[in-house]
């Protein structure tokens, strides 16, 4: 049992090519100030895989800081390291500092730099040298180094990985393990899709051995609603359409019924799952308007229907298969009307 154990271990090595890696570790050994980003409207995986490799260069002796768009959400606020991430809605002058005075900058968990959001034009004038680790399709972000794996289901993994084959896991602590645990499992729908690789429980091995109490991590996440973000996801439930002969459920917030329920930043936070709890329902949408300019675009499917093409071709957003998103500009009812006209597009897909 120990040698097979030892010998799958082994396959982290092989998972990032070699010289990928040592590129990398070279960039790091060269620079000082390093910036880590992730996309806007942060989840558990862009902010586990950021904090946690923020730890370990900070290990390393690096001077590495976490800037993002924006702030992360409530129930995500027991992170390790939150505290000291430089958001740009509360501190968009120290945000432009640390961009411009990087001398690298990682870029983890998004695919293409208006993901950013308001920082993209500080990360496009930055002269730094730029590594992009992330695990969605087809990259676009211009960098010196690219590690880019679909088929791993997590940044966050992907980060353990680059760091097994780096050698440094033991940088690793307690605290660092919990961020790529959380990215982990929220990614993975607390390892309900994505996750029959073999490998993600060997990881969760090693951060076991870490410290981490992963019962309390889920705990941390899904037991935290509050009387507003109870009634209004019990709101939208009970206003739920289904479509396509029940196969597509569809939810929706107008920005009146956020005023309504006092919404906060969160709140809704996993609704967009609850109707994939019928047997029959394979694709939810929900639509969330945030104001009278734009709408949310939450999707989740079931088995092989891609809401990542329709997140793409649609909405102009994108992510995995079976969990995506994106935006429009204009009102909750355009938004409707847009997504009504493009259903028959891709019913054929439905099983």
């Amino acid at each position: 049992m120990e040698t097979t154990y030892r010998q799958r271990r082994s396959r982290f090595k092989t998972v990032i090519d070699n010289e990928t890696v040592e590129r990398v570790k070279h960039l790091l050994l060269c620079a000082q100030n390093i910036v880590i980003t992730c996309h806007v409207s942060p989840d558990g995986d862009a902010l586990g895989s950021t904090l946690a490799l923020c730890s370990v260069l900070r290990a390393l002796g690096k001077d590495a800081h976490v800037v993002t768009a924006d702030c992360a959400p409530k129930a995500l606020l027991f992170m390790p390291g939150l505290r000291d991430v430089v958001t740009a809605t509360r501190q968009p002058e120290r945000a432009a500092e640390l961009i411009a005075a990087a001398d690298l900058v990682f870029c983890l968990d998004f695919n293409d730099l208006k993901r950013v959001d308001r920082l993209s034009p500080c990360f496009e004038q930055s002269k730094a040298q730029r590594v992009v680790i992330d695990h969605h399709l087809d990259p676009v972000i211009d960098c010196d180094v690219l590690i880019s794996y679909p088929e791993v289901s997590s940044t966050s993994a992907l980060v353990y990985i680059f760091l097994w084959q780096a050698g440094w896991t033991r940088y690793l602590n307690r605290s660092s393990a919990v961020c790529i645990y959380t990215g982990m499992m929220t990614d993975t729908g607390n390892f309900s899709y994505n996750s029959n690789d073999p490998d993600l429980y060997l990881i969760i091995h090693d951060l076991l051995r870490k410290g981490i109490d992963k019962d309390n991590i889920y705990r941390l996440v899904h037991n935290n609603s509050t009387q507003s973000s109870l009634r209004i996801n019990g709101y939208a439930q009970y206003r739920v359409e289904f479509l396509c002969g029940g196969r597509v459920a569809l939810l929706m917030l107008s920005a009146d019924d956020l005023r309504e329920f006092d919404y906060s930043k969160g709140d809704t936070e996993g609704l967009v799952n609850t109707p994939l709890t019928i047997p029959e329902v394979q694709w939810s949408i929900f639509l969330r308007e945030d104001s009278k300019e734009l709408v949310k675009v939450s999707m989740r499917s079931k088995g092989s229907f891609p809401v990542n093409l329709v997140c793409e071709r649609e909405f102009g957003g994108g992510g995995h298969v079976n969990a995506s998103g994106g935006e429009f500009h204009g009102s909750l009812t355009d938004a409707v009307s847009r997504l009504l006209e493009a259903i028959p597009n891709y019913e054929n897909m439905l099983e």
